[in-house]
């Protein structure tokens, strides 16, 4: 008993101990509350050091004094909250709180003697008193809220009594760390449990002064608790939930609290300690030991928090070996037991957020059979009951899950968004990676993913909806994996609107961001071009074929600008997904006209390589524009007409080409030098250069005057047959452009209005400065005015062999060959002058001229321009002489002088479909037939099986 009285020596100065007489006054001063010589009532100070006295020399009263000195704690916090209400000048307590710091020394000093008598009680005094004060004065004015922790913590940490009480029992618990601090935490535990969440700021600070042991003791604690109140695997009240728990186990609410207020500065303790106590309870035989993995699980289900600072390093440890662990530990349950286990751990997957990816592929992967993974992993083999297990899991979670996203709804207007999913809000940023998971296409672990993949689009609709159609289409590679995009979109098409738009909107923008590396982008557009072409019926495939249609022509500016793409894979990508894109009737011209420059660009980038497969998808591409309508059809024609003859694309069709006046003409993006170089200007610029060994004549190394420049370092000469082909494959295009036929009608030949806007477009190409002239044939005396000009188209007709081709397509769809009267004017008006000027007796000296000749009068023929009487002389020209050839050529002019090449000659013909001109109506075409006449009979002997044809 002395040793309960004693303080340790050198504590403080000895006391003379009280004799018989003064401690019984001291006990009847303490009962009665009044001075033993006066007999007044003590003032409360005194009435507090008489109980300190009898604390200090009758250890037996200790608990009733110790319960009397409550008030006086109490007095002092309820005088501190007063003189923080009060205006600043309030009086400060005094006595009280010199008393105060008196029964702080008093129950150091008893600790500090023999704290294993003394901590414990003491302890449970502190924190219990500690719990009725934050309790008391919660709703005082100017308390924080308990949720406001750190305004909390201060105040009563700023008031002398609660801090005298938080210095006693963290005196207390110091005092017992070495030996057994669990009753001063279950003190702390029971008083948690009655006064939370106003008790909360005493747990943060005890729990920041000892972590380690504070949260090793809390869940010792909690878990005996668990233990002893019957929570057991499986028990209704564990699989209800936390209210179920807290009443069967009341102390793990505390816990909870008690490690959530520690996880923001001691997350890596705790996860630790959580860790040890799960290792160290598999393949333990000890009810504690068993009861260890229900407890922590209950913690999860109670503490998200808890469950994601664990999770992560939880899944990393569960290696095989674990594992077998955990399926003998459970294999022991009852069925229903083990259900209700399985369902919690479903739920705290779909409640995690911490990690959701990794337990994903944690569960996947353990679930695949044997002979799927491939990475052989150390230790023993996995137990097919824990491949069993997970398998079972993974359907669950899928079923949890979907529950969850259909179950959701709508929020009503008086109501807040829907609940959300934690694990799928965590799967949210990594559908990417998804994607990937779900192509491999590995048997039954894609169609898991491609399962959760439709949940996750439908919950973070539209924009993941939309995302994971996105990177389906675009990491694609066969097309197994490509089937998967239609397959999600049959899927999704069930709960949301139609997701394509919004996919393609997205892929666009990633475009735009240049996100997307370049066989990526090939890759995706070669995908959405295939889907296009889906035969799928009324499947899955055919639908999001239609859908995907109207989607990408909303579109068309975007992906015409990828036929620009420096890289051939893409450009040649792009050309195929619009080829195969159907176009609206309505498309606006600002959407049309850059696709049509796009395409031709592109259309004429193929045919200098040369690739017939990217030639194919680039004509139908433009043929399908040229059918949108009659302005798409004409902006096709004229950039075709324009862009096969201007600049180095002239070389395709074995001509040349001549820059304009007063402007040069530059080369294409990729070739050396242009059409139009000027050497004077390429030597000035070498002259300009640093001299190199050769002197001054270096200077003419660019090329040789009057030829240009030197071909460029292995450029060889094109090929005849490749003239051949690449004019065969324009002037397909061309006259499919021109014919403007839909699929299943009727072929109705060249039309004359493409035939207009083609013939204007050659116009505005060989000699602007005609462009919108007079149609009318002039006279002799002002045909004489215009020499340099005929002479000019003369050598553009000379330099580019495609002209007369194109001509002929003009001709075709009359009367647009009388738009082009500038042209035949001056080209027949340079011939007549060399013919006059030949001195050769042969025509076959000049054989460019004699074709040229032959050439222009079939044109004239075919365009109606010329009777057919007068259009067969081009069969004599070969066999005539050069003056017999220029009288015939004057014949022509002079029938088109006073018949001019007007459109208002032509008729339409309704029966046929097409315009017809009528020569009789022109007056009698005899007179022009003298000259002709003449020369057939002067050549009688050579041309007499032909003169029958020249006798209307």
């Amino acid at each position: 008993m002395s040793a309960l009285c004693d303080p340790p020596g050198g504590a403080s100065p000895p006391r003379p101990p009280l004799s018989a007489q003064e401690l019984s006054q001291e006990i009847k001063a303490f009962l009665s509350g009044l001075d033993p010589v006066q007999g007044t009532p003590l003032s409360p100070p005194a009435h507090a050091r008489c109980a300190l006295r009898l604390l200090r020399c009758l250890p037996p009263a200790r608990h009733a004094a110790l319960h009397h000195l409550r008030g006086l704690f109490d007095e002092q916090v309820c005088a501190h909250l007063l003189q923080r209400e009060g205006p600043p000048g309030a009086p400060k307590a005094g006595a009280g709180a010199e008393v105060v710091q008196e029964v702080r020394g008093a129950l150091a000093e008893f600790v500090g003697a023999n704290p294993k008598a003394w901590a414990p009680g003491v302890a449970a005094w502190a924190s219990e008193l500690m719990g009725q004060l934050s309790s008391k004065y919660a709703g005082r004015p100017g308390v924080p809220p308990a949720a406001n922790l750190n305004e909390l913590l201060q105040l009563w940490m700023g008031c002398p009594a609660t801090r005298a009480l938080m210095d006693i029992y963290t005196q207390c618990l110091s005092a017992m760390v070495g030996g057994c601090p669990d009753a001063c935490v279950d003190a702390l535990l029971d008083t948690s449990v009655q006064h939370s969440p106003h008790f909360d700021w005493v747990v943060a600070h005890i729990g920041s002064s000892f972590p380690g042991t504070i949260i090793s003791r809390v869940l010792s604690c909690g878990l005996k608790d668990f233990c002893a109140h019957g929570a057991a695997p499986g028990d209704a009240a564990f699989a209800a939930g936390p209210a179920g728990a807290d009443k069967r186990a009341p102390k793990i609410a505390s816990v909870v609290g008690i490690l959530g207020h520690l996880a923001s500065r001691h997350a890596g303790s705790i996860k630790q300690e959580l860790l040890r106590m799960f290792h160290e309870s598999l393949g333990s035989g000890r009810e504690q030991h068993k009861a260890t993995v229900p407890f922590l699980l209950q913690l999860a289900l109670m503490s998200p928090a808890l469950l994601g600072t664990v999770s992560a390093e939880l899944v990393d440890s569960l290696k095989p070996p674990v594992l077998n662990q955990l399926h003998q530990h459970f294999s022991a349950l009852p069925r229903d037991e083990l259900e209700h286990v399985v369902g919690v751990v479903v739920h705290l997957i779909s409640q995690t957020s911490a990690g959701a990816f990794r337990i994903l592929q944690f569960l996947v992967g353990t679930a695949m059979p044997a002979s799927v993974i491939t990475s052989s992993q150390p230790g023993p083999p996995l137990h097919d009951g824990v491949r069993e297990g997970c398998d079972r899991l993974v359907q669950l979670l899928l079923l949890n899950l979907q529950k969850l996203v259909h179950g959701r709804g709508g929020p009503a207007p008086a109501e807040g968004p829907p609940r959300p999913v934690p694990f799928l809000e965590a799967l949210r940023p990594h559908v990417r990676e998804l994607c990937v998971e779900t192509l491999r296409l590995e048997r039954k672990r894609f169609l898991w993913q491609h399962q959760l993949l439709g949940l996750l689009a439908v919950y973070s609709a539209p924009h993941g909806a939309a995302e994971a159609l996105f990177f389906l289409l675009a990491l694609a590679k066969t097309p197994e994996e490509l089937a998967l995009a239609p397959q999600l979109h049959a899927v999704l098409c069930a709960v949301l609107p139609d997701p394509l738009p919004a996919a393609v909107a997205a892929a666009v923008a990633q475009i735009h961001a240049g996100r997307l590396p370049e066989p990526q982008l090939a890759q995706l557009l070669r995908n959405l071009a295939l889907l296009l072409q889906w035969d799928g019926g009324g499947d899955a495939g055919g639908a999001a074929s239609a859908a995907l249609g109207a989607a990408l022509a909303r579109h068309l500016p975007d992906l015409a600008q990828l036929l620009l793409h420096p890289r051939a894979e893409v450009g040649d990508a792009a050309c195929r997904l619009l080829a195969a894109c159907p176009f609206p009737r309505a498309l606006p011209p600002a959407h049309v006209l850059p696709a049509v420059r796009a395409a031709v660009h592109h259309f004429f980038l193929a045919l200098r390589r040369g690739d017939a497969a990217a030639l194919a998808p680039a004509a139908r591409l433009l043929a399908r524009l040229s059918a949108v309508s009659g302005a798409a059809a004409k902006a096709v024609l004229a950039q075709l007409v324009e862009g096969a003859l201007r600049g180095r694309n002239a070389e395709l069709f074995g001509g040349t080409a001549e820059p304009r006046p007063g402007a040069e003409d530059p080369p294409p993006a990729g070739e050396p030098g242009g059409a139009g170089v000027s050497l004077l200007d390429t030597n000035r610029r070498f002259s300009a250069a640093v001299n190199s060994a050769g002197g001054v004549w270096s200077v003419f190394h660019a090329g040789v005057i009057g030829r240009g420049l030197k071909p460029a370092a292995g450029a060889g000469r094109r090929d005849p047959e490749e003239f051949a082909r690449n004019t065969h494959a324009f002037l397909s295009l061309l006259l499919r452009c021109c014919r403007g036929s839909r699929p299943g009608e009727p072929d109705p030949g060249v039309s004359p209005e493409a035939a207009k806007a083609v013939a204007a477009a050659l116009v505005e190409s060989v000699c602007p400065e005609a462009a919108g002239g007079d149609l009318a044939w002039p006279p002799e005396e002002q045909a004489r005015g215009t020499v340099e000009r005929d002479l000019r188209i003369c050598r553009r007709f000379r330099a580019q062999p495609l002209l007369f081709p194109l001509l002929r397509v003009v001709a075709a769809g009359r009367p647009a060959l009388c738009y082009c009267s500038g042209l035949l004017r001056g080209l027949l008006a340079a011939l007549v002058a060399h013919w006059d000027a030949c001195r050769d007796p042969r025509t076959t000296a000049s054989p460019w001229h004699l074709q040229a000749s032959c050439a222009l009068v079939a044109l004239l023929a075919e365009g109606s321009l010329l009777p057919p009487v007068l259009g067969n002389m081009h069969e004599l020209f070969p066999q005539l002489a050069p003056f017999e050839l220029h009288l015939l050529l004057l014949l022509v002019w002079d029938f088109l002088r006073e018949n001019s090449p007007l459109p208002q000659k032509f008729t339409f013909q309704p029966q046929r479909g097409t315009f017809r001109r009528d020569f009789s109506r022109d007056g009698d075409v005899g007179k022009h037939l003298a000259v002709l006449h003449s020369v057939l009979h002067k050549n009688i002997q050579r041309l007499g099986l032909l003169a029958g044809r020249f006798y209307p």
